[in-house]
């Protein structure tokens, strides 16, 4: 049984408010990644606020900023459904959707399995990645990181040429 879970928090901020025609392409996809992530293989939980979704939640000043946030049993897990599921269709097009963020829009870190995360603890990631870069406390699909206690090394565990972004939008 695994001991750590790998938990992801990514945020992009959109073009134009959530109910303008200009995310609608966006919204209506929403539902069906959800019910893709909840059945794929590897999937522990998602973050949902009143909505069933994340859509809503507003951590940030700026309204126009969407936040997710979601635990995996293994960085693979996740990678497959981000890059190699419909998700990647729907990822492909977020430039219709969404502007390029100057600050780090995803960050990964290990968690005890069983431990759910906060709003919070996915803010202090994206923080703790922009002022430091990746770490074991915060990494990303480029440069990652082994759960605590594994033997695998920072440098075996970095993957070069991913074409998986480190930013989204």
């Amino acid at each position: 049984m695994a001991t750590h879970h790998l938990a992801q928090v990514n945020i992009a901020r959109a073009l134009a408010p959530l109910d303008s025609p200009t995310m609608a392409g966006f919204l209506v996809r929403i539902a069906e990644l959800n019910v893709l992530a909840e059945g794929s293989p590897g999937f522990v939980w998602r973050f949902q606020d009143g909505s069933g979704a994340a859509t809503y939640t507003r951590p940030f000043d700026d309204d126009r900023i969407v936040f997710n946030m979601s635990v995996w049993e293994t960085i693979e897990h996740l990678h497959a459904y981000a890059y190699k599921s419909v998700h990647a269709e729907v990822f492909r097009s977020r430039k219709e959707w969404f502007a390029r963020l100057e600050s780090s829009a995803v960050a990964l870190w290990w968690i005890p399995a069983g431990h759910v995360p906060t709003v919070e603890d996915g803010l202090a990631r994206l923080a703790h990645l922009d002022q430091h870069g990746p770490t074991p406390k915060a990494f990303t699909f480029k440069t990652r990181f082994p759960a605590e206690g594994a033997s695998q090394s920072k440098e075996a565990a970095s993957v070069r040429g991913v074409s998986s972004p480190e930013r989204l939008p």
